[in-house]
């Protein structure tokens, strides 16, 4: 399974800056199980957003929609007919999904919610492919949605490196250039301003074991220690 962790609400604020119309979809499985991104905490999300765009004077409308899965485009195609009326989505999904709904909507600005904090394994045989690092250090909403950390070869959070050719990585004519492809994401939804933010270099915090637990959920320091 899946576990995340919402990211700060100023940062959440600030990447909606300038929508007026923004649909938050929440995901119905991992983050919903690990209290960070189900329909409740949707709800929560945007409430707290309202109110503060208000207080703000600069009103958002903003709806929510949860899905059983983002990671599936059986469940995405439920959205079809509904982001045509909004400026930009908000996804409170782990990284995989907010990459696969800014992959099937290409057109809209994606922005993710939650910082996705660790993967649980399933046991099941099966063919994946990795779209997230879990780096807690979420950036798809400055990359177009398109993850830097596992789609480059060198894992940039600035790029692209001087090994670019042709939109392909250096390492073989088989691997796209993630940069390359933010860079005309970004083009084509006419924020080439973003890919000039400069993100300061990983602390890798994902090569040890990693708990997580919510806001609210703590145990008291002699159940720890029991």
């Amino acid at each position: 399974m899946i576990v995340a962790k919402r990211k700060p609400f100023d940062e959440i604020t600030e990447m909606l800056q300038g929508y007026k119309k923004v649909l938050n979809v929440g995901c119905g499985t991992c983050v919903a199980v690990c209290l960070v991104g189900g329909e409740k905490e949707v709800s929560v999300l945007n409430a707290e957003i309202d109110m503060a765009r208000k207080l703000a004077d600069a009103p958002i409308q903003i709806d929510g929609y949860t899905v059983e899965r983002q990671c599936d485009r059986e469940y995405l195609a439920l959205l079809d007919n509904k982001v045509d009326d909004y400026d930009a989505i908000m996804s409170m999904a782990c990284g995989v999904g907010i990459q696969f709904l800014a992959e099937r909507f290409p057109n809209k600005p994606v922005f993710p919610a939650v910082d996705t904090s660790g993967l649980a394994v399933n046991q099941a045989v099966g063919w994946y492919e990795e779209r997230c690092r879990s780096c807690q250090k979420c950036v798809l909403g400055w990359t177009g949605g398109i993850c830097p950390v596992t789609m480059c070869a060198k894992g940039l959070y600035n790029g692209p490196c001087g090994g670019t050719n042709k939109g392909n990585c250096e390492i073989s004519p088989d691997q796209p250039c993630a940069w390359y492809m933010i860079y005309e994401r970004l083009r084509d939804q006419d924020r080439l301003d973003h890919i000039k933010k400069i993100e300061a270099a990983s602390d890798w915090r994902d090569q040890v074991p990693r708990t997580l637990v919510q806001p609210g959920y703590e145990k008291p320091e002699t159940a720890k220690a029991e």
